[in-house]
């Protein structure tokens, strides 16, 4: 039997915008990622003088210790519960890598934001931060943050603005189906969401943080001894969005007709 979230559980993902899901994949995947990555970087995790500093990235991998880690039934169920079934794609890879080091220095994705995930007419797509967010979440589902390393509160756990995706949602149902992008949406989500208390994505490897798309997160400084090792993938809607409506609606909807009183 495969270990559904409960009802508690999917009520304070629709409150604080996520849920923490520990063992959602087996912690020796982790372990055969975190090596792919590791020779990728050209790097040893015995031998610190070959570490990047203070971040490195990495593109999707879709190798199948990968597509394993984003297909366990534990994570089927749960996005079957937040999203609905046969109302998302499954994942063929893992999406980008986020590899933080030891040192306490910040880097630029440490500013409070929401990912985008789609372009518009004057989006480029070597400028992420050109590409849009809109009130339906237009191709993501959920955003999503998996542990490939522990990652204690020392090893720059992603921080989170707990409830944040709501008043993001009242940001963006003023400007329909074109929304925002990423650049303005940043600017003003920070500002309306900075009375948000903190909660931080911490946790053992095989660890999956699943949060609603409108969730305002940001990196933080690598003040530990240990390589944090992160993918952060986008969970896709399966086919175009359609309108939520209470009754029907998915807790990610949900949470969204809260947020602007319907």
């Amino acid at each position: 039997m495969v270990a559904m979230l409960n009802d508690d559980q999917v009520s304070s993902f629709i409150d604080t915008g996520f849920v923490h899901l520990p063992e959602a994949f087996p912690r020796a995947l982790a372990e055969q990622c975190r090596a792919v990555v590791w020779s990728d970087l050209n790097a040893s995790p015995d031998a610190p003088g070959s570490w990047p500093n203070p971040v490195a990235t990495r593109p999707d991998y879709s190798c199948a210790p990968f597509v394993a880690a984003a297909n366990t039934p534990r994570l089927h169920a749960a996005y079957d519960r937040l999203v609905g079934p046969k109302r998302w794609a499954p994942k063929t890879g893992l999406g980008g890598f986020v590899i933080r080091f030891p040192g306490n220095e910040p880097a630029v994705l440490d500013g409070w934001h929401v990912d985008a995930s789609f372009p518009g007419p004057q989006s480029s797509f070597t400028d992420y931060l050109t590409w849009r967010v809109n009130i339906h979440s237009k191709d993501r589902a959920l955003l999503m943050l998996f542990l490939f390393s522990d990652t204690g509160d020392s090893d720059a756990p992603t921080r989170l603005r707990v409830g944040s995706h709501l008043d993001v949602a009242r940001i963006l149902e003023p400007e329909g189906d074109t929304g925002l992008d990423a650049r303005e949406l940043a600017g003003r989500a920070e500002r309306a969401t900075a009375h948000r208390p903190l909660s931080y994505a911490t946790g053992r490897a095989g660890d999956v943080y699943l949060c609603h798309p409108f969730l305002v997160h940001a990196g933080q400084p690598h003040r530990g001894t240990e390589p944090r090792f992160l993918a952060q993938p986008n969970l896709g809607p399966a086919g175009a969005p359609r309108p939520a409506e209470p009754g029907s609606a998915s807790p990610v909807e949900t949470a969204v007709l809260r947020a602007i009183r319907r």
